[in-house]
């Protein structure tokens, strides 16, 4: 039998994690001397000391909670004990106070991708077909399955062909005003570094979203002379289905043979684009993998690289720690802004932050949001934060940057996707096979048991941090190199060898007519 291991992140914390497989029985005796008074499962809290009514409950030096009643030593510390602390207001806040940051710059790393005509960088050459509407799905998933089966093997050096699928484009009130997060989403996706700068949609024909609405002119780069590649189902020109399809699958040829044109050449790692997410979290994800993933942020800025940190609700309880990293007032101001337009977001729905925990998050020990935001915000390293994203934004940037997003890991991996995003970093306790079919995701583990236990899914174990068996630098570094690795080709993460994609789902906070 394994010797009882608890995890203390901070030596004020009066509670600490269990981190044994199956965990603790009551009775156990830790190292200390403190004996279990109940049963702890692994990834919960057990109380350090004795925690009076009404007195804070302090993980990584932070109150996640306030005891409910008196709680003993060695009591175990769950969410049905605590009363969660109120939001931190959004005025007065510390602006760009944080220390200057020293670390040095990171140089000789590269990675072979494919440049762009604009200047960015892919790590897959991919044909995507945009759609403007939800009604044309049907029919592009069709053509897709034919673009693959007859088109495809034509053109050896194009990765994949994607329909970009959506909810959106007819039924909503189109001139609302944030109807402008769904529609540049869906834009800057189309620009996406991993398409090649390729373009082509098809539409309906009576949607609201039109095409030069969606891609007016100048909002995206074509090849010299030409018009945007359109193919309307309405049009008189197609009699019958299959010649919606076959009009699809001769547009896509024209594509398919420029992108196959292309060839990987040697970039410097201040081309990658990493957004950072977590899904799924327990109470290891702030102890192992979010920990090593932030590491790996701090390497990858200090390489000259963009990191996209996200999840608004996730975050908005550490608000105070970000914006005292901004590089200017005006960066802090941008974090407060983004964060009270979400607060009211909420407001409308009758809901908040609390909303966000999911019933596996507290299985897996994490009692609260609060809990939860500071083991999420540790992915974000400790650069200092160069930017802002309202949702749908492309980055136009480098350095570390806070996309403000919905914390749901499909909206959130959308709306990245739309920020320019080329590699994707995503860690989970509990388990998910999520996965993108725009950009590759690396899936890190925060658990040695999960990563054992779906050894053909994570791609990365942090749980060997909790065991001693390797440190958050080691990990981070590995991190590192993996996302070369990927980014390059020469590796392909397990969500692109089974070929788990997640669909795309669209932010869009305006009316449904």
């Amino acid at each position: 039998m394994h010797a009882p291991l608890t995890i203390r992140m901070h030596a004020a914390d009066n509670v600490a994690i269990v981190a044994n497989d199956g965990g603790l029985a009551a009775g156990t005796v830790l190292a200390d001397g403190l004996t279990l008074v109940d049963r702890v499962p692994q990834g919960h809290k057990v109380a350090l000391r004795a925690i009076s009514k009404d007195a804070a409950v302090l993980r990584y030096n932070v109150p996640i909670g306030f005891a409910m009643k008196d709680i003993a030593a060695g009591t175990w510390v769950h969410e049905r004990l605590l009363h969660m602390p109120a939001a931190r207001a959004l005025h007065d806040l510390p602006q760009s106070t944080a220390p200057a940051w020293v670390d040095e710059p990171l140089t000789g790393y590269t990675f072979e991708g494919y440049r762009n005509a604009d200047g960015s960088v892919g790590t897959r050459n991919i044909l995507a077909i945009t759609t403007t509407v939800q009604c044309v799905a049907g029919v592009v998933e069709f053509a897709v399955k034919r673009i693959k089966a007859e088109l495809l093997p034509r053109f050896p050096h194009v990765d994949d062909v994607v329909g970009l699928e959506h909810s959106y484009g007819c039924g909503v009130a189109i001139d609302a005003p944030d109807a402008i997060i769904p529609i540049r989403t869906l834009r800057n996706i189309s620009r996406n570094p991993n398409f090649g700068g390729e373009v082509m949609v098809v539409s309906l024909g009576c949607e609201k979203l039109q095409p030069e609405r969606l891609l007016p002119p100048g909002s995206i780069a074509l090849q010299s002379g030409e018009a945007l590649d359109v193919v309307c189902l309405q049009s008189q020109s197609h009699v019958g289905f299959m010649s919606m399809v076959d009009s699809i699958l001769a547009s896509a040829q024209k594509h398919l043979e420029r992108l196959n044109a292309r060839r990987r050449e040697t970039v410097p790692a201040s081309e990658l684009l990493v957004g950072v997410q977590c899904g799924g979290s327990d109470a290891f994800s702030g102890v192992t993998a979010n920990p090593a993933v932030g590491f790996c942020t701090d390497l990858l800025v200090r390489a000259g690289a963009t990191v996209l940190f996200s999840e608004t609700t996730e975050v908005r309880d550490a608000v105070e720690q970000m914006t005292a990293r901004a590089t200017t007032p005006a960066v802090a101001q941008a974090m407060a802004r983004e964060m009270a337009w979400y607060d009211a977001y909420l407001g409308r729905g009758q809901a908040d932050r609390s909303a966000n925990t999911t019933p596996g998050n507290k299985a897996g020990g994490l009692s609260n949001i609060v809990e939860k935001a500071m083991g999420s915000i540790i992915k974000s390293g400790t650069a200092p934060i160069s930017a802002v994203l309202s949702p749908g934004e492309k980055a136009n940037s480098k350095g570390l940057i806070y996309a403000a997003t919905p914390a749901s890991d499909f909206i959130c991996g959308t709306l990245q996707l739309a920020a320019g995003m080329n590699m994707h970093v995503f860690t989970t306790g509990r388990g998910t096979p999520y996965g993108l079919a725009e950009c590759p995701v690396i899936k890190v583990a925060t658990r040695t048991e999960l990563a054992t236990r779906w050894h053909d899914l994570m791609d990365l174990n942090a749980g060997r941090i909790a065991e001693g068996k390797a440190t958050i630098a080691e990990v981070g570094w590995e991190l590192f190199h993996l996302l070369l690795a990927v980014a390059s080709g020469e590796k392909k993460t397990w969500a692109e060898h089974w070929k788990l994609h997640n669909a795309l789902v669209l932010f869009n906070p305006a009316p449904i007519t």
